[in-house]
């Protein structure tokens, strides 16, 4: 998570004490709406941590990376979603994806499943059905986001999967109206603006319908890749209050619960 840096006293104690609500995240939503308030009492000033801009709707994405998880620590330290990693590729399954969903779902979270992708291994479409087939799915009970699709550097080779950025465009695509025809929602479209320009080319033509989700691990977002105007998600620290990587929802509750009920 991103930490203060220097400034006035103030400052300095609005960020020593939100630094101990992530120790001790058992205190609750009421602490985080209160290291907001003081945050507003600090606006101008740099530095400030994301879990200080209030009021914040805090999240989390994990994997299996992340086996055991307390859900009702989560909860109770005031994340209100959390995405759960379903598939990667055409060839796994998060073996933890069940206990994870269902455990966030239990404890009153809304919850969502991603799919990491590999354009390498099978087209857009095969992806996007075997995401559907393991939990990647939609439904309209106002407590299920649509499933996001994770697009990021190749974790086993060329960063852009070998793939030119047509092509690349063409598989996002395919998976998209794919995922679009299987639950009737666009999926959300996870990726960083460094990775969508180098391999895409800066395309523009998904913004209109897919809701982003921004990687940047630092105090602000910065900027959007290429075509979006505005960020749904923004995940700002691969580690923090909760397990795994920690997010923002760009927005209040209600339109949390809104983005997870519109179909």
């Amino acid at each position: 998570m991103a930490r203060s840096g220097t400034g006035g006293p103030l400052i300095r104690w609005v960020s020593m004490w939100c630094r101990a609500v992530g120790l001790h995240a058992r205190r609750g939503v009421a602490v985080a709406a209160g290291c907001g308030l003081l945050a507003v009492l600090a606006v101008g000033q740099p530095g400030i941590s994301p879990v200080a801009a209030a009021p914040a709707v805090l999240g989390l994405d994990v994997s299996d990376h992340q086996p055991r998880i307390d859900w009702s620590a989560v909860r109770s330290g005031g994340a209100q979603f959390a995405y759960v990693k379903a598939t990667e590729g055409n060839r796994s399954v998060n073996p933890d994806f069940a206990a994870q969903y269902d455990g966030s779902h239990e404890t009153g979270l809304i919850r969502g499943a991603y799919h990491f992708a590999l354009p390498s291994d099978s087209s857009g479409a095969a992806q996007a059905r075997y995401f559907v087939a393991n939990g990647g799915g939609w439904t309209a009970d106002g407590r299920t986001l649509p499933g996001a699709l994770d697009l990021e550097a190749n974790p086993d080779g060329a960063k852009c999967y070998r793939l030119s950025h047509s092509a690349m465009v063409s598989w996002i695509a395919s998976f998209d109206d794919t995922y679009h025809a299987l639950t009737s929602r666009w999926p959300v479209i996870y990726t960083t603006s460094g990775w969508w320009a180098t391999c895409t080319g800066g395309y523009r033509g998904f913004a209109s319908k897919d809701p982003l989700w921004v990687a940047s691990y630092t105090n602000v977002p910065g900027a959007l890749p290429a075509g979006w105007g505005f960020r749904t998600f923004w995940q700002y620290a691969d580690a923090g209050a909760f397990p795994g990587d920690q997010d923002l929802f760009n927005g209040s509750s209600s339109g949390l619960r809104q983005l997870a009920t519109r179909g």
